[in-house]
């Protein structure tokens, strides 16, 4: 069988066979879209004002002015649109940065689960969850991923397991969930190999069908030497695969021993071999909170000189991310909500503020400051895990936020008031908990 023509195969043909004529229609279709920039450049700016709020719980209200779905410090068009705010605070809209919505029941019959002893179990349980649930991964994920953005989140790096299980279907089913909320919800997709890239044949080859596909942001991996029993192995896998299609890394690791802070320098001489600075990141990394101080401080220099951001979604005081010490270094760490009533456990809800909360709840701690930082760990700090422009409510800043009634930050992440307008790109996407 002949080979299809590339397209640059195609313009050499053409060209030999009519220059003038292709020529000609280049410069149509030039014109033709210069024309639809001119359009589009006397376009009214869509401008909204929302009136009577306060940002961060300031003492006296504002109005903010939206142009194109960025704030701005300038006067309010004519035209803008106005939306009354009564002088409810204004918060930074938050960024879950790890979570599992293709394993999700959400929506669906309560499902009974049985006892499960460590990782192999708890696959052998989402096979069962994926074969019986009656509504498809899309629609599972869709729910949940809707019900976030009722909460206030905007942004989200969703994991999706690969295995020949299931396929690429958890990929495709959070993608499908994905281009529904595209309008309300910014989702990275993670190609994850819950069940090992090694111990699990097949699992490899998934892996980069997703990456050469396009069908991912980052390529996982899961605990390469407890689990996997392959350190290497996997790990040149997936870092070849993200240099090789221009994608990110994102791996779990639960160790919380030697063998953590092992896998942890196999990342870092690696992505420093790959120069993949800025593009990997660290999911749980229990080890780090069990390390000495001199032992964490030379990890988070060499994790911050290569910009490896790491992501906790505080299950306990014990494995909780030392949050404070890691930003003294500069690294970045955000936070997430994990799985979500799924076969690993029946609790979650998606709610970040939440998770906020939890943040502060486990590491028992009672000043304002204190308060604040979680909530800034939910926004600030998943935004830049996930590469995405903070919310300060400055001229510039995507116009991403929520309105609730309250008093002040600390007093909002301690009492988790419903979020009463929740703000994508300057448009309304959810009240009162339900998607507008």
């Amino acid at each position: 069988m002949t080979p299809p023509l590339s397209r640059r195969g195609v313009l050499a043909g053409a060209a030999s066979l009519g220059g003038a004529a292709l020529g000609a229609a280049t410069a149509t279709q030039a014109q033709a879209q210069a024309q639809a920039t001119a359009a589009e450049s006397r376009r009214p700016a869509k401008a909204v004002v929302f009136r009577d709020v306060r940002p961060f719980g300031a003492g006296e209200s504002v109005d903010l002015t939206v142009v194109d779905g960025k704030f701005t410090d300038g006067p309010a068009p004519a035209n803008a649109k106005i939306v009354d705010g009564g002088g409810r605070i204004a918060l930074p809209s938050l960024v879950d940065a790890h979570i599992h919505p293709d394993k999700t029941t959400w929506g669906s019959d309560w499902i009974t689960r049985r006892p499960a002893n460590g990782i192999a179990d708890y696959c052998e349980q989402d096979v069962e969850v994926f074969r019986t649930q009656k509504r498809p991964v899309g629609e599972r994920a869709y729910g949940l991923m809707a019900h976030a953005v009722t909460r206030g989140t905007r942004a989200m790096r969703a994991h999706a397991d690969v295995a020949p299980a299931y396929g690429l279907a958890g990929v495709e089913g959070v993608a499908q969930a994905r281009e529904r909320l595209a309008d309300a919800l910014d989702v990275q997709i993670v190609a994850f190999p819950q069940h090992g890239v090694v111990r699990t044949p097949g699992t490899a080859e998934l892996l980069r069908d997703a990456a050469r596909q396009g069908l991912v942001d980052m390529i996982g991996g899961i605990d390469p030497i407890s689990f996997d029993q392959a350190m290497d192995e996997q790990l040149d896998l997936i870092f070849d695969l993200a240099d090789r299609y221009d994608v990110g890394v994102d791996i779990h690791l639960h160790d919380r021993d030697e063998k953590g802070t092992k896998v942890l320098r196999g990342i870092i001489e690696r992505t420093k071999a790959l120069s993949l600075r800025g593009r990997v990141t660290v999911s749980h990394v229990f080890c780090l909170p069990l390390l000495k101080d001199a032992e964490l401080a030379s990890m988070a220099k060499d994790l911050s000189d290569l910009d490896i951001a790491l992501t906790t979604v505080a299950p306990s005081a014990e494995l909780v991310l030392p949050i404070a010490k890691l930003k003294e270094y500069g690294v970045r760490v955000g936070l997430g909500s994990d799985g979500v009533r799924d076969s690993w456990s029946p609790f979650g809800n998606a709610d970040m503020l939440h998770r906020a909360h939890i943040l502060g709840w486990v590491t028992d701690i009672r000043l304002d400051d204190e308060l604040t930082a979680c909530y800034t760990a939910g926004t600030h700090g998943g935004a830049d895990v996930m590469g995405l422009p903070r919310v300060n409510f400055e001229s510039g800043d995507p116009a991403d936020f929520v309105l609730v009634r309250g008093e002040c930050v600390p007093q909002v992440v301690v009492d988790m008031p419903q979020r009463d307008m929740v703000v994508h790109g300057g448009h309304v996407v959810a009240r009162n908990g339900e998607l507008v």
